[in-house]
């Protein structure tokens, strides 16, 4: 017998566990993952609605914009409005509007609470959400799509209209 077919023998047994161990590890973490996928809540768009999304037109590139919404949870399950990605701004913040002594002020807060079976307006004097550092002008009748990402309901993309200051 060679060497070669010496080493083989004596080596093969070793890695075929080993490769075998990590196929077995493969199909767990995937039946484990399709398990996962499978026990969530349906779809998000049967779960959480989003309409009557906007902005108010600037000329200003730089600026921040209100990005007012209604979010409607047709669930039994409250949610929460988690972050907000739009490609015609760098960042976005959540916000509500902290009416303690004094005059009110804007607060950031970690994520905009959406109670079960509600539906919630967010607004400029309530809970809303805070687009910073324009990229563009945000013209009349332009329109923009965001990435809304809820806590249970994951992500959800949402047309945003450019409106006329009210």
């Amino acid at each position: 017998m060679s060497c070669a077919a010496i080493a083989t023998r004596a080596v093969a047994p070793k890695y075929s566990a080993r490769l075998h161990g990590s196929i077995r590890g493969f199909a767990v973490g995937v039946l484990g993952l399709t398990a996962a996928i499978t026990a969530s809540p349906g779809n998000a768009s049967e779960a959480i609605r989003i309409t009557d999304a906007w902005v108010a037109a600037s000329d200003r590139v730089g600026g921040d914009a209100v990005l007012s919404m209604t979010v409607k949870n047709e669930t039994d399950v409250a949610d929460a409005l988690m972050r907000v990605r739009c490609p015609v701004v760098n960042f976005s913040e959540k916000h509500t509007i902290d009416r303690g002594e004094g005059a009110p002020a804007m607060r950031s807060i970690p994520s905009i609470p959406i109670a079960a079976g509600t539906t919630t307006v967010l607004k400029q004097d309530a809970y809303h959400v805070m687009l910073l550092q324009t990229r563009q002008a945000l013209a009349v009748g332009e329109s923009f799509n965001c990435s809304i990402v809820f806590q249970k309901a994951g992500t959800i993309e949402t047309e945003v209209k450019v409106r006329a200051s009210p």
